[in-house]
């Protein structure tokens, strides 16, 4: 069932959000994401004039490179369209995310980083969804390592246990969780695992130290 029928209403605003996660030859990981704001209708801005109805009012694009445990081996941001002058320098202390861990705290150790005037806004919005989707890039690899450690006993709790009402679809006692507990040792497909569940499961195989992991996203 989709949403229900809008009332009438004319655009205004489109925000384009993109993410991609891909495998290098060498074995790293990354993610791409693109932030793309436009307006519908022309307008006067404060630095940069006229601007055509379409014309990006924020164009940023970020890349994050990332091992088999989730560590951040290289970062970067540019802003191809920005309000202001100084918008394009937002990204110039990316390089400060490297070493940390995609997984739980990784939010708070980018505000620490690149927080506040020393970084973008729209940058950062898109680092919480970068961790997200660099789980999911990298889950067939890291499900292999959580096999191996669950048969070698060293995860004393089956990640799918993390699942337990954290959504409506994995109510203790709902069908979803008979179903994967009923799977023995085989995990879930990385799409039935929410945002917060796939950080915690990172977690488990970085076995990151506090303050050097990341990703409340």
């Amino acid at each position: 069932m989709d949403l229900s029928a809008p009332a009438p209403r004319r655009k205004l605003h489109h925000r384009a959000i993109n993410l991609e996660g891909f495998e290098r030859e060498d074995g790293l990981f990354e993610v791409e994401a693109e932030l793309i704001d436009t307006k519908t209708y022309a307008y006067t801005a404060a630095a940069r004039g006229h601007l055509e109805a379409g014309t990006p009012v924020h164009h940023m694009r970020v890349r994050v490179t990332f091992d088999d445990r989730m560590k951040i081996t290289a970062a970067e941001a540019v802003t191809l369209a920005g309000p202001w002058g100084d918008c394009p320098s937002g990204g110039d202390k990316f390089h400060r995310l490297v070493g940390l861990t995609l997984g739980p705290g990784f939010t708070a150790a980018v505000k620490e980083r690149i927080g506040g005037a020393a970084g973008c806004t729209h940058h950062r919005e898109l680092l919480q969804q970068v961790a997200t989707v660099a789980f999911q890039t990298s889950f067939r690899r890291s499900l292999d390592r959580i096999e191996r450690d669950i048969a070698a006993g060293t995860i004393k709790r089956h990640p799918r246990e993390r699942l337990v009402n954290t959504c409506r679809a994995y109510a203790e006692g709902g069908a979803a969780l008979a179903q994967l507990r009923s799977t023995g040792g085989s995990l879930p497909s990385p799409d039935a695992l929410p945002n917060a569940v796939t950080n915690d499961v990172t977690n488990d195989v970085t076995n990151a130290a506090p303050g050097s992991s990341a990703g409340d996203a």
